[in-house]
């Protein structure tokens, strides 16, 4: 395969996962703003942009839900923000055309389309519920129309290496923001968990095993855990393993991240949850490099805020 087009298939599944991950943590930090009178708004809309590594206005100017809306979810120029994302998803899609099924480029053409006139409705609440929608629509066309060849693989990997990376995000406002941030449930809702994880310990819940579902759970698809596997797997159907030893970089850096949180106490990651989530930010940006010098070596680089940390 091209490397332009493996590129392009690979920014896809990022592009898209980052739009679905970006709603999902906005309106998380937007009904904590709403439903607590007594929030620093200020300060908890500068620790979101700090998660999310955009730059900070000068310490005196206020900041606000409205200028982290404008920066985060309605910019259309940076492919950091929800609007960015999904206007580069599509063009990396008219890049890819040959490769990609007609349902796939046709749901990320209408989202396209559809965009103007969703973006800063009367509630936000509003517009995230559609991008998810609309992630959902492309994440199940691609599941049920691409082969499980190059194509699928590269497109699963851009999306499972930036599930990882914001799953991460999500769980640091959760640590940074302390007792006034999002409950464990209010996170666990806005990744779809909630029931999957009641089903799971079937009344028994607490915030350790809340905390402990969204990094660790081996069969839940948004759990940092489980991406990272889905991310391994795809690099080695890419590259098999011929020798005894794995040489790829990528594939070693998601691995060593993965068993680092994998294999210790998890009251041990949580008691550093911030720092943990750092090195797992880390590891899937040198794995986007790594993957980024092995398959796409003469494209131009596609970057965002925050990509080389």
């Amino acid at each position: 395969m091209l490397s332009r087009i493996a590129e392009s298939l690979f920014w896809i599944g990022r592009y898209v996962e980052r739009a679905d991950d970006t709603a999902r943590l906005l309106d998380v930090h937007l009904q904590i703003l709403l439903e607590d009178p007594w929030a620093e708004e200020d300060l908890a809309c500068r620790s979101l942009l700090s998660v999310m590594d955009r730059r900070l206005p000068a310490q005196g100017a206020p900041i606000g839900r409205v200028e982290v809306l404008d920066v985060l979810a309605y910019d259309r120029f940076s492919p950091s923000s929800i609007a960015g994302a999904l206007v580069s998803a599509r063009e990396n899609a008219r890049r890819a055309r040959e490769v990609i099924s007609t349902e796939l480029w046709e749901s990320l053409n209408a989202t396209w389309n559809q965009l103007p006139s969703h973006m800063r409705p009367a509630r936000p609440h509003d517009y995230f519920t559609w991008v998810r929608e609309r992630a959902a629509v492309v994440a199940g066309v691609v599941d049920a129309t691409a082969s499980r060849d190059d194509t699928w693989a590269f497109m699963v990997l851009g999306r499972s290496i930036e599930r990882a990376d914001m799953t991460a995000r999500l769980l640091t406002t959760r640590a940074l923001a302390g007792s006034g941030g999002p409950g464990w449930t209010t996170l666990l809702r806005s990744c779809g968990a909630h029931e999957a994880f009641l089903r799971t310990y079937r009344g028994a819940a607490s915030d350790e095993r809340a905390a402990g579902f969204l990094l660790l759970d081996r069969l839940f698809p948004r759990s940092i855990v489980f991406a990272l596997n889905q991310a391994e797997a795809c690099l080695a159907a890419l590259e098999p393993v011929a020798d005894r030893a794995i040489v790829d970089d990528a594939r070693r850096h998601i691995g060593l991240v993965r068993t680092n949180l994998e294999y210790r106490p998890l009251i041990d990651v949580l008691d550093a949850l911030p720092r943990e989530m750092e090195q797992v930010q880390r590891a899937c940006a040198a794995a986007s490099d790594a993957v980024r010098g092995r398959y796409f070596p003469s494209a131009l680089t596609t970057t965002w805020v925050g990509e080389n940390l």
